[in-house]
């Protein structure tokens, strides 16, 4: 490297080391940043007024590269098709229809294959349509860097791409732009910039142009000289040198961040990979039983493993995977109807077992529009404040009466002097310029209608925090700003229109109500109005704040009563985060600085409010919760939230005002920016695991009854009750409508009530595995007995040992028919009783779910065709029944259904009197 390149790096390493290292700026023994902007322009070397030359700018760009982000390519389609295959279920089943294959077993191979081949293609399309544009979220980064802005090169001033600029180049910026680049101003003049989507802040930050203390715990809040790239310019104009591009600025360590960032695989992912590996081992396990007792018999060995991977190869649920992508994909359609928009399908269920909602305040908890609320009128008037938002729904209630048209004339002077002395508009219910004086804006469409014009005006600057405006109205000035410095202009007070003498008791009653609203959380202006500045009449109080969504106080209650811990994370003030988090919920009331409690990481789950975070905090915070074992959901609109929300197990992106890069690095979307609706999505996340839970317990109780009874007849010599056909029907309908029609059983109303599950917990649960048990132990016995009693029929005089010792036996159609039907009457009662594993069939109500209705209907419909019509009697080998035969079978294959029922009720009468603890998760 050429020692010129080498000085240029060591200076550029100077130069951003107010940026880069902020701890080392503090442990110095300067405690402001050292480095003036004219000493940085002459060493770049550049000029202030004159700018860089374009030899300059190639030179500087080629080590510094283009103001942008790398963004890496999507993966290819046939990769993620590829990917697909890693399931450990569908490996399993792979494997299986390979060894099928081997031993010549061709139906199960071609079953296996057709069902894993549709349960992958029908999870890629639906990853395609979900998922496609989950990776994109980097590339939605660039959106906020503005494609165009004004830069002086070569002593003129050039409008050109924002990607073009480079470190040294002087920037100036105007009301409505967004900075192209970190910017180090030298010029600004009522400078105000909306950094809400970088920090959380709701208040726009003055800017200014000295020298400022070095930034503590990488709050860049304090750093007030400098310009963040993607920020919102809200008033005034600016110029600044560019101190960083592209990666190299504070939008580039949020970049990084996201780079490195992996989002974790879901519960449910864990759950099913857990899953495959169980049903691995139990397939292990059928296969080596059933080789040891061949082999004990003096069996072939070979036939003997034949035979267990054909028993294992029935145990295995084929259709779960199905089920799960259908379930999980009709879940998501019904949460766009309560205007939700689910990316990616293992999110809906992972809601289930949610037990932190870490919540970012702005545009999330608040809608970020800054509102009216109080009034406090220099006679001592209290007035409340209703309606939210850039508009004039609300209305002005003095003493629990409504003030109309602001005919009480203390506050209608107040109201007056807000209007008059602002520079805001508001345009379609939003605002242009600054926020708070959007609100007084808003404060006045409820009740005036004059217009004013102005004749002469001291703008607000952050030195002497004032303004002041003469209007048209003769010789008067109207006065708005800090309490503290408009009360040094003040000699008078306004009293019902009457102008007296301002007294120290009227100062300390002003000083305490000004202190009570900013104790609440409140941004408290004062105003005044009079002939000449030096002499005004203080007029009142008024007090603005962001206020809560409507429904957010209610949701967070039903949250935290359903045993979800919801934290508020923001980057606001300690007043504001607490007196917002008393506003949604006194729950939220413990309040906490996260760099306090950061070295105590047990302390973290007690904390419900963290202020002043920083992208970094808040990805500190969720990352501690997660390694105490929380699973936790972010919910976010800016730019300063994504890497959490890619980091959280649930991301939770607002629809209407969260920014590009947040939806796109979220999971979730909420159309309508309503907190209620995560609640939605928890019943449905619920709903959906319970429902996955209902198809494995009546899956697997159905294919360990086939693979017992079959295992009976291979091992005990007698002849099978089942023929081929048979087999493969009841496989289809194990497989078909009635178990996918468990995926789409209507959520328990009271699920919400419920705790979150715990995450550690298995599908395959203790409970389900007797509930398994004992429906396939039924299953065997009434299918055996309908056997047997219909062999004993041709054979009075045989014992049931000897009936089943006749290997020269010959089975009669009816023999199968009988045994056949029976097993499917048992598969249709045993799935109405796996609707629910807690709530009875006259609880959830026979027809609440006709989907289920439907294809129980039309799975006996097929089994009567099967029975009765000719040509699939052939195919089939069955024969017609008497309707005593079915009314036998119908009453024979009920007891399954009740005696799951009787153990349902069981199972709730000994819960009532043993403690619950042990199925809470508690955080």
């Amino acid at each position: 490297m050429p020692w010129q390149c080498q000085i240029y790096q060591c200076f550029l390493h100077f130069m951003f080391v107010f940026q880069l290292d902020e701890c080392s700026l503090q442990s110095e023994d300067e405690t402001m940043v050292p480095v003036l902007t004219s000493r940085k322009a002459s060493e770049l070397p550049a000029d202030l007024q004159f700018g860089l030359t374009h030899s300059e700018v190639t030179r500087r760009r080629a080590y510094h590269g283009w103001n942008e982000f790398d963004i890496t390519e999507d993966e290819p389609l046939w990769k993620k098709y590829i990917l697909q295959f890693k399931d450990p279920l569908i490996m399993l089943l792979l494997v299986s229809a390979v060894i099928s294959v081997l031993m010549q077993q061709f139906d199960d191979a071609v079953s296996i294959t057709v069902h894993v081949v549709f349960s992958v293609f029908f999870f890629l399309s639906f990853l395609i349509c979900q998922e496609y544009r989950s990776e994109k979220s980097l590339e939605e980064l660039g959106k906020l860097v503005p494609p165009e802005c004004h830069c002086i090169r070569e002593g003129n001033l050039e409008h050109l791409l924002a990607r073009d600029l480079v470190p040294g180049d002087t920037v100036c910026l105007s009301v409505g732009e967004r900075v192209p680049a970190d910017l180090r101003l030298f010029e600004a003049t009522d400078l105000s910039v909306d950094e809400s989507s970088l920090t959380g802040e709701t208040t726009p930050c003055t800017k200014l142009t000295a020298p400022q203390p070095a930034a503590t715990n990488g709050d860049i809040t304090s750093r007030s000289n400098i310009a963040f790239m993607g920020t919102l310019v809200r008033c005034g104009k600016a110029k600044g040198i560019v101190i960083g591009t592209g990666e190299n600025s504070e939008f580039g360590e949020v970049f990084k961040m996201m780079l490195a960032e992996e989002a974790p695989k879901t519960p449910l992912q864990k759950n099913m990979d857990l899953l495959g590996k169980q049903l691995s081992l139990y397939s292990l396990g059928i296969i080596g039983v059933i080789m040891l007792v061949g082999w004990l018999q003096g069996k072939h060995i070979l036939d003997m493993f034949t035979i267990g991977v054909s028993l294992a190869v029935a145990a295995i649920p084929e259709g779960l995977p199905i089920v799960v992508t259908v379930t999980l994909a009709l879940g998501v359609m019904r949460m766009v109807k309560k205007q939700a928009i689910v990316k990616k399908l293992p999110i809906v269920e992972t809601l289930s077992c949610c037990n932190v909602i870490c919540s970012d305040k702005t545009g999330t908890l608040t809608k970020n529009e800054m509102t009216v609320t109080q009034l406090f009128t220099s006679d001592g008037l209290h007035a409340e404040v209703t309606g939210v938002g850039y508009n004039n729904a609300g209305e002005v209630m003095l003493n629990g009466e409504l003030v109309h048209g602001f005919s009480n004339i203390s506050i209608s002077k107040i109201v007056e002097a807000g209007c008059v002395c602002n520079d805001a508009v508001i345009r379609n219910n939003a605002v242009m310029g600054k926020p708070t004086e959007g609100a007084l804006i808003a404060l006045a469409m409820k009740g005036i209608q004059q217009d004013y014009v102005r004749l002469e005006e001291h703008p607000f600057s952050s030195e002497k925090k004032w303004m002041a405006v003469c209007s048209d109205k003769p010789g008067t000035y109207f006065m708005k700003g800090a309490y503290e410095q408009v009360i040094r202009y003040c000699t008078s007070y306004n009293s019902k229109g009457t102008a007296l003498l301002l007294n120290n008791q009227q100062r300390e009653l002003y000083q305490q109500q000004k202190s009570y609203m900013g104790t609440a959380g409140l941004r408290v202006l004062a105003f005044a109005s009079g002939t000449e500045i030096g002499s005004l009449t203080f007029l009142g109080l008024v007090g603005i704040i962001d206020p809560p969504r409507a429904g957010v106080k209610e949701a967070v209650g039903t949250l935290i009563s359903a045993g979800v811990a919801v934290k508020m994370i923001t980057g606001d003030s300690q007043e504001t985060a607490v007196s917002i988090g008393e506003l949604v919920c006194t729950c939220m009331l413990y309040k906490g600085n996260f760099f306090i409690f950061s070295l105590f990481p047990s302390r973290l789950l007690q904390i419900a409010v963290f202020y002043r975070t920083s992208p970094g905090h808040k990805l500190k915070i969720v990352k501690s919760l997660q390694n105490n074992g929380a699973v936790v959901a972010m919910t976010g609109d800016g730019v300063n939230d994504a890497v959490a929300l890619k980091a959280a197990d649930i991301g939770v992106a607002m629809g209407q005002t969260g920014t590009d890069v947040c939806k796109e690095a979220a999971d979730m979307i909420l159309v309508d920016d309503d907190f209620r609706t995560i609640m939605s999505a928890i019943e449905e996340g619920k709903g959906i695991y319970n429902n996955i839970k209902n198809f494995v317990c009546f899956q697997l109780s159905t294919s360990i009854a086939a693979l017992t009874l079959i295992s009976l007849a291979t091992l005990m010599n007698f002849p099978n009750p089942l023929n081929a056909m048979q087999i493969l029907w009841i496989n289809i309908i194990m497989d078909g409508p009635p178990a996918q029609s468990l995926g789409v059983e209507p959520v328990d109303q009271d699920i919400i009530r419920k705790p979150p599950r715990n995450v550690r917990d298995s599908i395959i649960t203790r409970s389900l595995i007797l509930k398994v048990l004992v429906s396939s132990f039924i299953i065997v016995c009434g299918t055996l007995f309908v056997f047997w009693r219909e062999v004993r029929k041709r054979a009075k005089n045989a014992t049931f040992l000897i009936s089943f010792q006749l290997r020269d036996s010959v089975i009669t159609p009816r023999d199968t028919t009988m045994t056949f039907t029976c097993f499917v009457f048992f598969d249709m009662f045993n799935a109405l009783s796996s609707r629910s594993q807690t709530r009875m069939v006259h609880e959830i109500g026979l027809c609440s779910n006709r989907m289920f209705c439907y294809a129980v209907m039309a799975s006996i419909l097929g089994q009567l065709l099967v029975i009765y019509f000719p040509p699939l009697q052939k195919v089939f080998q069955t024969e017609s029944l008497s309707i005593l035969d079915l009314l036998f079978l119908v009453g024979l294959t009920s007891t399954v259904c009740i005696i799951s029922e009787a153990i349902k009720k069981l199972e709730r009468l000994r819960s009532v009197r043993t403690d619950r603890s042990d199925s809470f998760h508690e955080v």
